[in-house]
């Protein structure tokens, strides 16, 4: 048998699809499992973004090869998108990179920069894949523990103390996943004087700005962040448009430069009637985010109903489309949780230890289901 690649033992499968197999199963019989692990936005995209892509797919030149850089109505699109919500001016000729999603950012970014053996600071909980694309890399994981006590921000004391000479990347991603935790400007500018004391490139993962959050924020709204930070973005949760894979890296066209030529040996363009659509999804007005946020608002009222029925308590003033609570000091873990509760009610609810050892007592609910979905999972848990 011919052997895979080292690199593939360096890390696991992810852990949503080992666990859907295990739902699969489950839902042989003749109870369904409700599903309130995965950020999967259920709400459609705007009626225009879709009317863009049909009409787009007629365009004669639809079905061609496009550029790596994606049409310059697009980069515009964008570049008025963070100017109107982020107040950051980014050229759309050289400071603005597409992607076929923000994921795919995490991979061309380490791609670009990192060598073997460079140190990556990776926030202790945050979004699995920082760590696998660093494993994959040979790169040497640095995890930088984030505390409730400390409102899930860094320890810029602790970090002080370490050796940093290695270090290469440093990943945050505010509003902060899975914890919601939302950044402030003194903490942003606290990451850009960091990053620019010990030269280390600050990668900031910002898709959730615009759930349930009232005030966006931009890394590259800081003054100097452009000297050493770079921000990916993503319509994937914003704009309801997860499947369709679009987003962007933005910052110094320096910085850009190798990670263009990364994307150029990786992929052939975007589909010329998706990037159509993206432009549409990009000029809608407040009024698109206050329909969506007034759904989640709803959804979350719920969650926190069924939190309170299992004893779990939702940390203050988070953002995004997660609801992130503490469990109970009589479980020795969140996993342990999770499994009772999938046992006995048919109701998945994510362990936060998926996220790193700092959320093992912690659980995490998407807001991605219909209301009519919570209600049952509350009616499943009162009757066991």
């Amino acid at each position: 048998m011919i052997q895979p690649a080292n690199r593939t033992q360096s890390i696991q499968e992810y852990y949503f699809s080992v666990k859907l197999k295990e739902i699969a199963q489950m839902n042989m019989g003749e109870v369904k499992v409700l599903n309130l692990g995965i950020g999967d936005p259920d709400m459609s995209p705007s009626e225009e973004t879709w009317n863009s892509l049909r009409e787009a797919c007629f365009h004669p030149k639809s079905h061609g090869y496009q550029s790596y850089q994606g049409i310059p109505a697009l980069r515009e699109g964008f570049s008025k998108w963070y100017k109107t919500y982020f107040n950051v001016d980014l050229n759309p000729a050289n400071e603005i990179l597409p992607l076929m999603g923000s994921k795919e950012g995490i991979m061309i970014t380490s791609l670009a920069y990192l060598n073997e053996g460079d140190e990556v600071l990776i926030p202790d909980p945050s979004y699995p894949t920082y760590k696998s694309v660093t494993n994959l890399l040979g790169g040497k994981i640095v995890s930088y523990p984030l505390s409730e006590s400390k409102n899930w921000q860094p320890d810029f004391v602790s970090l002080e103390k370490r050796d940093l000479s290695k270090v290469k990347i440093m990943w945050i991603n505010y509003p902060h996943m899975p914890t919601g935790a939302r950044a402030t400007k003194e903490l942003l500018e606290n990451i850009v004087a960091f990053g620019k004391k010990h030269k280390i490139l600050i990668v900031n993962d910002n898709p959730y700005s615009f759930i349930l959050n009232n005030e966006p924020l931009s890394i590259l709204s800081i003054d100097g962040a452009k000297d050493c930070c770079l921000e990916l973005n993503s319509l994937s949760k914003s704009h309801n448009m997860p499947g369709w894979r679009v987003g962007m890296i933005g910052g110094n066209p320096k910085m850009l430069e190798p990670i263009l030529k990364v994307k150029t040996n990786m992929d052939s363009g975007m589909f010329y009637p998706v990037q159509q659509a993206a432009i549409k999804a990009l000029s809608q007005d407040q009024t698109w985010y206050d329909s969506i946020n007034k759904v989640y608002q709803k959804r979350r009222e719920l969650v926190f109903q069924l939190l309170d029925l299992i004893k779990c308590k939702p940390s203050a003033d988070q953002s995004g489309m997660f609801v992130w609570a503490s469990i109970p000091d009589k479980y020795e873990d969140c996993y342990k949780l999770s499994d009772e509760i999938l046992q006995k009610t048919k109701v998945f609810i994510t362990p936060g230890g998926i996220f790193g050892d700092q959320g093992k007592k912690y659980i995490r609910i998407s807001l991605c289901s219909s209301e009519s979905v919570f209600k049952e999972a509350i009616e499943r848990i009162k009757r066991n």
